[in-house]
């Protein structure tokens, strides 16, 4: 049997997952909690898309370039997924961090 996989993407951009996922966009953590009102609101199966090879794939997202920080997005999205169990029964998780960082605030949640 293969492993059990998870994608993270930590990019506001939420391109991490496109390729995996067949070209499609997939909507971010912080999109989907905008729409429904709060984080609290979403359901796992809305945020967590299974992709090729059975991978799950889920975007964190943030906000526009220049408007706030990024690590904010990706800190609400880890804490979510925790609370929600997405990381129960898997083998690996992977995170796609942007490179260009311009703020300390970003690689905090990473530490935790």
């Amino acid at each position: 049997a293969g492993q059990r996989v998870m994608i993270v993407g930590c990019d506001p951009k939420a391109d991490s997952t496109r390729l995996i996922l067949h070209s499609k966009a997939q909507t971010s953590v912080i999109q989907l909690a905008a729409e429904k009102g709060s984080v609290e609101d979403l359901e796992l199966d809305e945020v967590l898309v299974e992709g090729a090879w059975g991978i799950k794939c889920v975007e964190s997202g943030g906000p526009e370039p220049g408007v706030g920080c990024a690590g904010r997005g990706v800190i609400t999205s880890i804490t979510y997924l925790e609370e929600a169990g997405a990381y129960e029964n898997l083998d690996f998780v992977t995170y796609d961090v942007l490179g260009d960082v311009v703020c300390g605030g970003f690689a905090m949640p990473i530490r935790q």
